[in-house]
């Protein structure tokens, strides 16, 4: 008769034991950890993100000795208006983790480039569209912008039309820059739905007596 299966006896899940061993061994370097919809997250601040990722790639149990990608996320409206975030992949376990941590504009985050070289190219695009600054980077400048550009593109108070706007001068034989001019009928916003009634015709309206 085989014995029953207690709820304390149940095996954990891998996520269950992945969030244990981070809290148990960085407990004083995270501010959180969950694993929401199954994906571990774990939240920690700039000061502690070096430490943070050097322990999840070298220790065994981990082994997250790749990083998928660095991105960010821009809440303008915070006084740490941008969150960057962390995947990191252990190819060994077949696990993903994600890290996470909060920084304003004038507050710069430690560069990970020592940790993994890979994140030499995400660090920049996150600088190059956010505006995001990285200490320690070997070569903190724009990689995906044109050079002298004007802002950060991806920062939600971007204006959708950009500074400037390029195109090539038949007369002076080269690529010229100009402030953007809008066409006249981007112009005229009345911020009313079509099904308002507006004053103006709009296109089709002239079918409806036909």
């Amino acid at each position: 008769m085989s014995a029953e299966v207690t709820e304390t006896e149940k095996p954990q899940s891998p996520e269950s034991v992945l969030m244990g061993l981070v809290s148990a061994e960085m407990g004083d370097h995270i501010n959180s950890v969950d694993a929401p919809l199954g994906e571990v997250t774990v939240i920690t601040t700039p000061e502690h993100v070096v430490a943070l990722l050097r322990f999840l790639r070298d220790d065994t149990r981990a082994g997250f000795s790749a990083i998928i990608d660095i991105c960010g996320v821009d809440y303008p409206g915070d006084e740490e208006r941008f969150e960057v975030v962390y995947h990191l992949l252990s190819p060994k376990h077949n696990k993903r983790i994600r890290i996470k941590l909060r920084t304003s504009e004038d507050k710069p985050v430690p560069s990970v480039t020592g940790i993994y070289p890979g994140a030499d190219w995400f660090e920049r695009e996150a600088y190059d569209l956010y505006g995001i600054l990285f200490t320690g980077h070997p070569d903190l400048r724009r990689i995906l912008t044109d050079y002298g550009f004007d802002g950060h593109p991806l920062r939600k108070d971007f204006p959708l039309t950009g500074y400037v706007e390029v195109r090539y001068d038949e007369k002076a034989k080269r690529v010229v820059y100009e402030p953007v001019e809008l066409r006249q009928e981007f112009r005229d916003f009345d911020y009313e739905s079509p099904w308002e009634g507006v004053e103006y015709m709009l296109p089709g309206d002239e079918k409806a007596g036909s």
